[in-house]
């Protein structure tokens, strides 16, 4: 049952992600965008600093997390609530880390724990960094979009890093309304189209991928067996 949810979920990525030109058509045509419009600011906000720690922190084991940069989401960006020794950065995306044409863009339900190992935090992080501060000035969807690739193209955003990556392993995870937990997993960066290099999304193979112009990247995915607690995934 585990590996049939996983491949459903892993078909949803790709008609999401890697077909960002139909998707929207096809929704349109089904129901109204669920998320037209970004929400009051404060439904993003988690109002007690401590808790929106704590709840980065959950996205690794505290063995990584006890270390690591601690940031949260501000009314003007994300800023450094913990400084960290090990390299790793946790923090709670919201649901702007999505691409621009995805339908929960606005979601205020979204709360993703990251925590990225520094190749990751240098160059995967401030994509999400620059999308922050983009919303949170008011930006459009289209005009975040076309300032992300004039970035990408003046290199102002660097390429990412080998080796990036990161872990999202909290039990408190909202990824969107239809996979609102979804899975322990641990994902990995890599520069442009590059499924076809680790066989994923192949019968048989546990790594997924998704392929995410937007962001020029490939997201690998593994699945793990536990929650950054240490306690089991329940079927």
């Amino acid at each position: 049952m585990l590996n049939k949810r996983i491949s459903f979920v892993a078909l949803v990525l790709l008609v999401e992600i890697v077909l960002p030109g139909v998707t929207p058509q096809v929704r349109a045509q089904a129901k109204p965008a669920p998320y037209p419009y970004m929400a009051p600011l404060n439904q993003y906000l988690i109002p007690a600093k401590a808790s929106e720690i704590e709840l980065a922190r959950s996205a690794a084991p505290a063995s990584i997390s006890s270390g690591a940069e601690v940031l949260v989401l501000e009314r003007d960006g994300y800023a450094t609530a913990v400084k960290g020794s090990n390299g790793f950065v946790c923090l709670v995306e919201r649901s702007w880390a999505k691409t621009t044409d995805d339908p929960e863009f606005w979601n205020p339900k979204v709360s993703a724990p990251h925590c990225l190992n520094a190749p990751a935090a240098k160059t995967y992080l401030p994509v999400l960094l620059m999308k922050t501060k983009l919303v949170l000035a008011g930006k459009s969807k289209m005009e975040i979009a076309r300032a992300l690739k004039t970035a990408m193209d003046t290199k102002e955003l660097p390429a990412v890093a080998p080796d990036a990556m990161c872990y999202m392993m909290s039990k408190q995870q909202y990824l969107s309304d239809n996979d609102m937990h979804w899975h322990p997993h641990m994902m990995w960066f890599v520069p442009g189209d590059a499924a076809q290099s680790w066989g994923a999304n192949l019968a048989g193979v546990p790594a997924i991928a998704a392929n995410v112009p937007e962001d020029r990247v490939t997201i690998f995915m593994l699945v793990v067996g536990h929650w950054s607690d240490g306690t089991p995934v329940t079927p």
